[in-house]
């Protein structure tokens, strides 16, 4: 069994990948500032170290002694990456530049290897869809050019350091723990908020925009896979279904499974969203051996029960 470091493990996707490492055998290590992130997630892990993936000093220290590090910590709001562009940029390019670093120098017989978060934001407005990971690379905000400076660094790190890596480019992932009290979290986690809860949720646009939704446990299990892939060839792989739904049918769907209707108002469009964002999963798919295999009515079965407590 190995020793790995989670970066961000007390967040959403971190806190379930820390489960399964743990329900693997698998000691762990978790690295957060708990600035999204909650202690409660994670009640059977002690081995935690609060602090920031931007400074470099922590990361080093908390990479000692690791056979491995997912680097999942982020500011992953593209509207705060707007409004805090200097804070968001020093967590999110500098923080994982910090993470490779230290991998270079864990151990003295070898780097040891990084599994990090990029995204699908690197696409932006490219209409190509479904998006492969040879589309061109159009991000519109921050947080995407940030996630697409991440993937060019895990080259560097390879290449001149010998680090190797394995990229995931998210699309939009759900699932028991997102906070729908964030005003910067996913649509489906404060849809079924809203549905839990009796409230109406406001939809922005028409509901015809479709997205790639994929289930958290589905991602974990890619992430993981991750590990044996890693190399100094820095590879890149979507994380989604290559099955769009549009805002109207998720709703759809949402109130089927809740077996309520949820009550929506339609608000003006947002600047800059982009009409259809979907990925291809077929080099992924090649390459593990799986891809995301939740149906997103089980999977909001399974959020809505979370919420239920």
């Amino acid at each position: 069994m190995a020793a790995y470091l989670v970066t961000g493990g007390c967040g959403f996707i971190g806190s379930h990948l820390v489960d399964a490492l743990r329900a693997d055998g698998h000691s762990v290590r978790i690295l957060d500032d708990l600035s999204t992130g909650k202690r409660e997630n994670v009640p059977a892990v002690d081995d935690i170290v609060i602090g920031d993936v931007a400074d470099a000093a922590i990361v080093k220290q908390a990479m000692v002694g690791m056979d491995g590090c997912f680097h999942l910590a982020a500011i992953a709001s593209v509207q705060r990456s707007n409004e805090e562009w200097a804070l968001t940029h020093r967590v999110n390019l500098t923080g994982a530049v910090n993470v490779f670093d230290a991998a270079r120098t864990a151990k003295d017989d070898a780097a040891v290897p990084v599994v990090y978060a990029s995204s699908a934001a690197v696409y932006g407005d490219n209409p190509a869809v479904p998006l492969g990971e040879d589309a061109e690379k159009r991000p519109l905000t921050a947080y995407g050019a940030d996630k697409l400076g991440c993937e060019q660094h895990a080259r560097v790190a390879g290449n001149v350091y010998g680090v190797p890596t394995t990229g995931f480019r998210f699309f939009n992932i759900y699932g028991p723990r997102q906070d729908p009290g964030s005003p910067y979290s996913g649509v489906i986690s404060i849809f079924a908020d809203r549905l839990a809860s009796g409230q109406t949720a406001t939809l922005h646009g028409d509901g015809g925009q479709r997205r790639d939704f994929v289930y958290v446990g589905d991602c974990v299990r890619l992430v993981m896979a991750g590990m044996e892939k890693a190399s100094t060839a820095a590879e890149v792989f979507n994380v989604c279904t290559g099955t769009p739904s549009s805002l109207l049918d998720l709703i759809a769907t949402l109130a089927d499974t809740g077996g309520k209707d949820l009550s929506v108002e339609h608000g003006p469009a947002r600047i800059g969203d982009i009409r259809d964002s979907f990925g291809d999963a077929a080099k992924t798919t090649a390459a593990f051996g799986m891809t995301a295999q939740t149906s997103l009515r089980d999977g909001l079965a399974s959020t809505l029960r979370s919420l239920a407590g």
